[in-house]
């Protein structure tokens, strides 16, 4: 590792001790003998078994349709937004009632070419405000290969949050809420989807960071939603194993079993539960040596999925400007023009 990959990794880990700091784990869970936290776990696990929560189309995760947003101009882009219109699948979860969630929007940057392919970009935990986005992104390089870009605000992030933090709600440690956050970002990015192509985009493809690259990769584990490319920078793959590596599960062996517990959990809405939808050739999958946050080894348990090599670079999960883009840009100009 590069003295580079070493400083922007040291980044990484000083953000994730203030992160921790700043809250991590709920103290009163943390409490919990053992045995009742692998109860509570199995017990949720019970709830979410089952083929039918593994269907897609299916009662727990479903493709929305085509989205009827309203449009306006501003900053040179087209602002799109729609009521989100994805129901609750457990009644009974604390689902914040933020009004602002209600309403999903994305940012649409057209590369000046009529009938042009699309790609959706997806931020990550914490992202979605649009100057952040614009800077993170290749969007010179894509709307030059004559891309439309557009990018998209996941639950409870950016505008769609009344409440201005760096810990959005969503994801959160009640995996039935995490369930939940999911189950809305499918519907509404499955929407968006067929309203692209309904506009006359020829292909779309679907590009994501962290939160968004392991929203990709989920959305990409669905059949049916033709998809035409999956770009994964940074993934986010395991949310139980994100919880071991940040010791929000404790240490030792107790972690372990809690880390096994929570992977059933959320099996329903893993990528790695769900066999591949996209053909290797249609994936690219770009990782930072130096990520202290997600790690290196979350991009290769993905790319061993989808039967993808994960490109490395130097750098870090908050440290991207000498990410190699040019593989994935190029991947996905191949796929989509």
């Amino acid at each position: 590792m590069s003295w580079f990959d070493a400083v922007a990794g040291a980044v990484d880990t000083a953000m994730v001790r203030r992160g921790r700091l700043r809250g991590g784990s709920d103290p009163r869970i943390a409490r919990m003998p053992l045995a009742e936290r692998l109860d509570r776990l199995e017990r949720l696990a019970t709830r979410y078994q089952g083929m039918e929560m593994m269907a897609f189309p299916g009662p727990f995760l479903a493709p929305g349709p085509p989205v009827r947003p309203t449009r306006r101009r501003a900053w040179g882009a087209e602002e799109l937004g729609w009521p989100s219109g994805c129901a609750r699948f457990d009644p009974e979860v604390s689902w914040p009632t933020d009004p602002a969630n209600d309403l999903a929007s994305a940012t649409v940057l057209r590369c000046g070419r009529a009938g042009a392919p699309a790609v959706i970009v997806l931020h990550g935990y914490g992202g979605g405000g649009r100057t952040l986005e614009r800077a993170l992104w290749p969007l010179r390089a894509l709307r030059r290969a004559g891309i439309d870009v557009v990018l998209a605000t996941l639950p409870l992030h950016g505008p769609r949050s009344t409440v201005r933090t760096f810990t959005p709600a969503f994801p959160a440690q009640d995996p039935r809420l995490t369930h939940e956050g999911f189950r809305q970002a499918v519907h509404e990015i499955t929407g968006l989807i067929a309203w692209l192509r309904a506009e006359g985009a020829p292909r779309v493809g679907l590009m994501g960071m962290s939160l968004g690259g392991y929203t990709t990769a989920l959305i990409a584990t669905l059949p049916g939603i033709d998809l035409s490319f999956a770009g994964l920078v940074i993934p986010l793959s395991s949310l139980s194993d994100f919880a071991l590596r940040h010791f929000r599960l404790g240490h030792g062996p107790d972690a372990l079993a809690l880390e096994a517990a929570l992977a059933r959990v959320y099996r329903p809405s893993s990528p790695l539960a769900r066999p591949p939808a996209i053909a290797p050739e249609r994936v690219a999958i770009l990782a930072a040596r130096g990520d202290r946050i997600t790690g290196v080894e979350q991009a290769l348990r993905l790319g061993a999925h989808f039967g993808v090599a994960p490109v490395l670079g130097p750098g870090s999960h908050l440290i991207q400007a000498a990410l190699p883009w040019r593989p994935l840009v190029n991947r996905l100009v191949d796929c989509l023009v």
